[in-house]
């Protein structure tokens, strides 16, 4: 009989959390959907393959040898050349982020070619250290081909087979160092953690504990309501930047080529778009739980894995590219590694502000209408 107690027991407890895990939806998202999510993003909208790399030729001299030997790059399929007339216009496209190297053929690169050592100029954008040797690895490839060819049908003279000198140089990040790539980055993720993931318990925990409720028969407006909620978090956020930016020049030895109030503003600014988020899926779900989840997959985890913290968001899926450029840490991310790495760009600076100002604007209009004073 004991056994038989057990097992009806057992029985009835089972039936009575499965119900209960069934008419709770966040539990099934968590433990259904939060696996297929991650399967589809690592295994389709993840790639550390560089495809494509954009690269800017400035054929100065446009003799038909010079344009043979660099005739290897259209063939590759690793590499997208764009053929410009100067460097003052390869490297424009370099500092506005249309082109990740450029491939110099100078004047007087066929005469120095007949004379059988002829030189290239290969310049890397090594914001990206990763991505800046596999180009250099896809473009001595691609130029070696014809080389080779051009020495076959010279009967591998010296003057056919043509010592054709790479000289390569790195900008921005002369020591490949991937923690320069790196560590200006974290400012996005730190910003994402104190702003969208802290503030998603706020109204949440309010409406839990029944105490929102009572400022309704106040004269508190909701737009006061949101800036108050906001105010601590926003000081934590800014003492946390501060530790960011001392950290990454004196800890790391990260250069700061663009301006600082600059980047403290951009960053800000960034801050109040992930504050904003959090307090509208707060007020949005009125469950501390559910509020963190939801934080934690429409935040969190797509600052770190779709922004372009890790790898090159050119190498994924076009449907994984369309959600990156729906989120606001993907655009940041690529603002503040420029400031740090680059300096300041100010074309790109005016859009990223203006697209986070627009997020900004959206989410305070979102997140006052959450807090309406009305009762359920």
């Amino acid at each position: 009989m004991s056994r038989s107690g057990f097992a009806t027991r057992l029985v009835a407890l089972i039936r009575k959390e499965t119900r209960q895990m069934l008419r709770d939806r966040s539990n099934l998202v968590v433990g259904l959907l939060l696996p297929v999510g991650l399967i589809l993003i690592f295994g389709f909208g993840i790639s550390f393959d560089v495809k494509d790399a954009r690269v800017a030729v400035a054929m100065e001299d446009s003799s038909p040898i010079a344009r043979d030997t660099v005739a290897g790059l259209r063939g590759s399929p690793y590499l997208a050349p764009v053929w410009v007339r100067s460097m003052t216009e390869a490297e424009r496209l370099v500092r506005a982020g249309k082109a990740d190297a450029i491939l110099r053929v100078p004047g007087d690169f066929s005469r120095h070619m007949a004379a059988g050592h002829g030189q290239l100029q290969l310049l890397l954008n090594g914001v990206d250290s990763n991505t800046a040797a596999a180009i250099e690895g896809y473009v001595n490839g691609a130029l070696a081909v014809p080389l080779q060819q051009r020495g076959d049908r010279a009967g591998n003279k010296p003057a056919g087979a043509a010592s054709v000198v790479i000289v390569q140089r790195t900008w921005f990040n002369e020591a490949s160092e991937s923690t320069w790539y790196v560590v200006p980055g974290l400012i996005v993720l730190v910003m994402t953690m104190i702003g969208a993931f802290l503030t998603s318990l706020l109204i949440a925990r309010e409406w839990e504990r029944g105490t929102l409720e009572s400022l309704f028969v106040t004269p508190v407006r909701p737009l006061e309501l949101v800036i108050a909620k906001l105010t601590p978090y926003l000081v934590v956020g800014i003492i946390d930047l501060t530790m960011c930016v001392v950290a990454a020049r004196l800890l790391f030895q990260v250069p700061i080529r663009g301006s600082l109030p600059v980047i403290i503003g951009a960053s800000l600014l960034y801050l109040m778009v992930s504050l904003l988020l959090g307090l509208f899926i707060s007020g949005t779900t009125r469950s501390q739980f559910t509020a963190s989840q939801v934080a934690l997959l429409t935040s969190f985890l797509p600052a770190m894995m779709l922004s372009g913290f890790v790898f090159d968001l050119r190498n994924v899926p076009i449907v994984i590219q369309v959600i990156s450029q729906l989120l606001p840490a993907t655009h940041f991310m690529g603002l503040i590694k420029t400031l740090f790495m680059a300096g300041d760009y100010w074309p790109d600076i005016l859009r990223t502000c203006g697209i986070l100002t627009i997020y900004a604007l959206v989410l305070v209009v979102a997140t006052r209408r959450t807090l309406r004073k009305k009762l359920d």
